[in-house]
């Protein structure tokens, strides 16, 4: 099997054994002169899992070196954020630092990388990373897949969760609901029956199989409903539609033999 190219083999095909290849050209950085990444995917960092990892560098110090890049007079980080924010919090003045020279394209994808690899990142936030980098370098789903490794078909699946409403999203960020349940929720067009069954999900604890389920359910529903629309546009009166033992029953209420006769007329009867 050919060996992946590129970014598509991971940031360690990036930046090789750091502990040998960058031993010489690792630098110590005043915090002060470190700015965080604009192309950083994560919004959010857990503040009990920076606490820990704070502890630790109190204890141990920076094990791992960060990765920058220089910008304006100052460094931008590449990759290793959250031991920056970390080494903060555990009060030092200066990190270990990798310095590198990359393009803003380079940055964006070895900073989309670190966090899948790491899975530190929330579907949304995994989704946007990827609009970001194909809006900002025009990149197709397909050339996104290759370049950071990724079956396309999972980005696209990934991608379309940034059509759920709001509230939806807001629930898939905080861990309420899971990507499984939000891709079940895409199979119903109507926003609010989104937003209802999410909650349901949430509520009831369902699992992704219950939800795929409900999520069918309530597509029947919308299907019939779309009918009864279309019927009502067709013969200019209301219409039920009944499911029962595997039979659909059409109702029309009528209320007089004109409006009957009426009804026959527009259907060519």
């Amino acid at each position: 099997m050919p060996k992946k190219t590129g970014l598509g083999r991971g940031i360690e095909a990036i930046f090789g054994d750091l502990s040998v290849e960058y031993e010489d050209r690792i630098s110590v950085l005043e915090l002060d002169l470190i700015e965080k990444s604009p192309f950083q995917p994560r919004e959010e960092f857990e503040q009990e899992k920076l606490k820990e990892l704070a502890e630790s560098i109190k204890e141990k110090g920076v094990i791992q070196p960060i990765i920058v890049r220089e910008s304006n007079g100052k460094y931008q980080i590449v990759a290793g954020e959250r031991r920056f924010l970390a080494a903060k919090m555990a009060g030092l003045s200066s990190i270990p630092a990798i310095v590198r020279e990359l393009s803003d394209e380079e940055a964006a994808e070895i900073a989309l990388i670190e966090n899948i690899q790491r899975k530190d990142l929330n579907p949304i936030e995994e989704a946007l990373a990827y609009k970001r980098l194909m809006e900002n370098f025009g990149y197709t789903q397909e050339e996104l897949s290759k370049r950071i490794g990724k079956d396309r078909a999972t980005i696209a699946n990934t991608l379309r969760l940034l059509k759920l409403p709001n509230e939806v999203i807001e629930m898939l960020k905080s861990g309420q609901i899971s990507a499984g349940h939000a891709r079940a929720l895409l199979a119903l067009k109507d926003n609010k029956e989104q937003v209802k069954l999410a909650e349901k999900i949430k509520k009831e604890k369902l699992s992704v199989r219950e939800a795929e389920k409900a999520a069918y359910d309530s597509k029947q529903i919308e299907q019939l409903k779309e009918i009864e629309e279309k019927l009502k546009t067709v013969t200019s009166y209301p219409a039920k539609i009944r499911f029962k033992n595997n039979k659909y029953k059409v109702e029309f209420v009528l209320d007089s033999l004109d409006k009957l006769d009426e009804f026959l007329r527009r259907i060519g009867g």
